[in-house]
């Protein structure tokens, strides 16, 4: 305890910062972020080995191996494909200078640990991030319901006999509408970006 307590007095520390707006665009993360595409910045913390960019369509992770190296891993996780869950915060005790925030996106763990003069700003981003959750689960659990009425009507529909057409037109008919029914909905139930989210709960 005594040794963390030097640590971070003398600002020795991996305790994350949150990066103000305005210093967006002096961070590493920003030269990822695909800003010709649309794609914003909503949140950024940055400790002395990692950033992590919040934007509307992704968490980008610039991940590096220490804080004395230079060499740093991007890992970028698109909302489209990785699913957040399990979203919690750690609040900071009387001793405490640092609060955590913790999730997983993507079946990995993440936990960051913010000094502690930011909880405001953490309490938002958790906010967001469990809105975001909540609403990947809501969207996965429709998606499946509709996946499976479509598979029961199908099976229906393959069952009624007809002259005119055969068995192996029929199947083609099925799946060929499944195919297209699945594309044309898969954005409804699949949300690539969530700045509605990140504007509710952030930028207020």
């Amino acid at each position: 305890m005594l040794k963390k307590l030097a640590s971070d007095a003398l600002g020795l520390s991996d305790i994350g910062v949150v990066v103000p707006k305005e210093d967006f665009d002096k961070t590493e993360s920003d030269d990822f972020v695909k800003h010709e595409s649309g794609e914003v910045v909503y949140f950024l913390i940055k400790t002395k080995s990692d950033e992590y960019c919040f934007t509307n369509q992704a968490l980008i992770h610039v991940d590096g191996d220490s804080a004395i190296s230079k060499k740093r891993l991007l890992k970028r996780y698109d909302y489209e494909h990785s699913t957040i869950s399990e979203v919690m915060l750690e609040t900071a005790g009387t001793i405490d200078l640092d609060i955590e925030i913790k999730f997983t996106i993507d079946n990995i763990p993440m936990s960051i640990d913010i000094h502690k003069k930011f909880d405001t700003e953490i309490k938002d981003l958790y906010k967001a991030l469990h809105t975001i959750s909540m609403e990947m689960l809501h969207n996965k659990k429709n998606f499946e319901i509709a996946q499976n009425s479509l598979s029961y009507a199908a099976q229906s529909i393959g069952k009624i006999e007809s002259k005119e057409v055969t068995p192996a037109q029929s199947f083609e008919q099925i799946t060929q509408f499944a195919t297209n029914w699945v594309i044309k909905n898969k954005e409804q139930y699949i949300k690539k970006d969530f700045g509605d989210i990140f504007e509710l709960y952030i930028n207020q």
